[in-house]
């Protein structure tokens, strides 16, 4: 098959033919048709976040059942499936308090660049190739866990199924899971890239009021007007706390941060009124830190606290945001942003730092 390879940080990614496995025991091989263009996979181009080399990225996918495993029980060749980056292993203490997010089999994954069992189906010239995230969809196949698939209804598109498994879910999660009720509350909203685009969405369904979108791209701006948003900031010609302040006078109950920046985070606990929490979103480089004044922290009780994946259950999060799209609530066709072959995969991560407006999506199958 063909596939996007990262031979070494900083690089540009390779196209070229590898060898992909059969699914082994409780695996399945899956035709991938959309895979999403996550700033996540750029932190790792890049060298911000580190993974075992050569791997093939992407980790944001949808596609269909081409073949099983030994032992596979939930599905069958045919399925439509979304492809998750976080599956749950089912008993770590973390699964059994209803925490999948933060499920200890991950770091498996992360450290040995395999599948659940800490081996390659992915090979070159007989060496192995590292899978990213245990997914790696930046390919015309992958082999994924079986607990790695969600199953994806008729009606909802190939790319709207990619990216509701990463940036959907964790924007929109952001809000429904790790802030709950907030009707009524104000929240601001930094960054409308993907996620935080998601999280306009989130905000809306939670019936937040006002929610206040700060970016430095003026058409991601007017896509999060178009999504919900009530106030729009342009920070690169506005000061954003003085702004939210007029806004929103004595500070937002909410905030969330998905740019991974540590000027916007604290830019973000400023705004908090006594009281308020700051939801991470935004991943960073490796061992970045942020600067919280004590004394707000203690004499005015604000939270910080961090959100991984939509701090979801993805097994029951993802049917219901299938089923919100299904039924018009989520409008999940505006964030799709350009196409791209697999051939224009570096174009899609420089139209992506260049501040390209809605979710990229490579359809690997197009031709360029």
């Amino acid at each position: 098959m063909r596939a996007a390879l990262l031979e070494r940080f900083g690089a540009p990614l390779v196209v070229r033919g590898l060898d992909l496995d059969a699914p082994g025991p409780e695996e399945v091989l899956v035709r991938v048709e959309a895979a999403g263009v996550c700033h996540s996979d750029q932190h790792y181009l890049v060298g911000d976040l580190r993974c075992p080399l050569p791997v093939v990225p992407g980790h944001e996918g949808a596609g269909v059942v081409e073949a099983v495993g030994p032992g596979v029980t939930r599905f069958a060749v045919g399925d439509r499936v979304c492809l998750m980056w976080r599956p749950r292993c089912g008993h770590c203490r973390n699964c059994l308090v209803g925490r999948p997010a933060l499920c200890e089999a991950a770091g498996i994954m992360v450290g040995s660049g395999g599948l659940l069992d800490g081996t390659t189906r992915l090979h070159a010239d007989g060496a192995r190739v590292h899978h990213l995230l245990g997914v790696s969809c930046f390919a015309e196949y992958c082999v994924v866990s079986e607990r790695a698939v969600v199953p994806v209804p008729e009606g909802v598109p190939s790319k709207i199924a990619a990216i509701a498994g990463c940036a959907v879910i964790t924007g929109v999660g952001a809000v429904l899971n790790a802030i709950g009720r907030c009707a009524g509350e104000a929240i601001v909203i930094f960054g409308a890239g993907g996620v935080g685009l998601s999280a306009v969405l989130g905000a809306v369904l939670a019936g937040a009021n006002p929610i206040v979108v700060v970016d430095v791209v003026a058409e991601r701006l007017d896509m999060a007007e178009r999504l919900g948003a009530t106030h729009t900031i342009d920070a690169s010609r506005a000061d954003a706390a003085a702004a939210i302040q007029d806004i929103r006078p004595g500070g937002v109950e909410w905030a969330i941060e998905a740019i991974g920046r540590p000027a916007t985070l604290e830019t973000a606990i400023e705004v908090l009124r006594p009281g308020g929490t700051l939801v991470a979103v935004g991943l960073g480089k490796v061992g970045q830190t942020f600067n919280v004044p004590l004394n707000m922290l203690v004499q005015r009780e604000k939270k910080v606290i961090g959100s991984l994946y939509g701090s979801a259950n993805p097994l029951i999060d993802l049917p219901r945001l299938f089923e919100l799209y299904l039924a018009g609530r989520l409008p999940l066709d505006t964030l799709i942003g350009q196409r791209y072959s697999l051939d224009r995969i570096n174009t899609a991560f420089t139209d992506l730092t260049g501040g390209s407006v809605g979710r990229g999506v490579v359809m690997p199958w197009e031709t360029p």
